[in-house]
């Protein structure tokens, strides 16, 4: 007699698994927009802490952009203490007021110059935030194509080097023209020319005056800096020129020390 297999019942179907599944994403879901809606909330009081700490660090003002060097009324700042801050603004108004009373004393020696209509083109002093300006006609300073001093520019030259000497910061001595071509001579171009310029008045302040070698700098610029058009005679004469520049940081321990 043969025995009978034991078959065992089969589960019934279970229709209902989807529901894991669903629960999963449901709760992937909800976890995103949570996260998304915590994302999206700004706390404005920190923002503005931070916009603010930013804006104290970098504290940058000055002028400047395409075509001209930019001028920095300050450093950045060292950190957060606002003693420091104190300081470098103190520092500065040291700086602005030792330029000031260095374009004075030049005024006073050259007034005479700077009061003679006859004259008027010759020379003028400019103050531009920390930086100190002697523009002076390179037409009543130079022959035509030339870079030799004129006899007649020897007394400005005497009187600026005397000042110049006497502070002992570094003097930048620049060259500019014109757009015009340079006349055939021993110049190549208006860099050559502008540069010889500048280096004949930087010579000059040395050889003269024996203002250290160190603090002189002699750069050439050619046609790069136009003050005015070159499209009339009187914007070429006025780009034309040779510019003495004194530029002090906040920190110039000339601006410490006092002039």
């Amino acid at each position: 007699m043969s025995r009978s297999r034991h078959v065992e019942p089969e589960e019934p179907e279970n229709h209902e698994r989807w529901l894991v599944s669903y629960a999963d994403f449901i709760t992937l879901l909800f976890a995103f927009f949570v996260v998304m809606f915590a994302v999206s909330r700004v706390d404005n009081s920190r923002l503005t802490q931070a916009a603010n700490a930013l804006r104290f660090a970098l504290h940058f003002e000055g002028t400047g952009g395409v075509g001209a060097l930019p001028l920095f009324e300050g450093p950045p700042s060292e950190g957060s203490c606002k003693s420091k801050t104190g300081d470098g603004k103190r520092s500065n108004a040291r700086t602005l007021e030792l330029l000031e009373t260095l374009r004075k004393r030049l005024q006073k020696e050259l007034g005479p110059l700077l009061q003679d209509r006859s004259r008027a083109s010759l020379l003028s002093i400019h103050l531009e935030g920390r930086r100190l300006a002697l523009r002076l006609s390179a037409a009543r300073f130079f022959e035509p194509s030339g870079s030799a001093l004129l006899p007649q520019a020897l007394p400005v030259a005497d009187a600026v080097a005397h000042e110049l000497a006497a502070l002992e910061r570094p003097v930048r001595v620049e060259g500019h023209t014109d757009d015009q071509p340079v006349r055939a001579g021993r110049w190549r171009d208006n860099w050559e020319l502008s540069a010889a310029r500048a280096a004949a008045v930087a010579s000059y302040f040395q050889d003269a005056h024996h203002v250290r070698p160190e603090l002189l700098t002699a750069a050439g610029l050619a046609d790069t800096r136009p003050m005015a058009p070159n499209d009339t005679e009187a914007g070429r004469e006025a780009n034309r020129r040779i510019e003495i520049v004194i530029e002090l940081a906040p920190t110039d321990p000339a601006a410490e020390a006092g002039y």
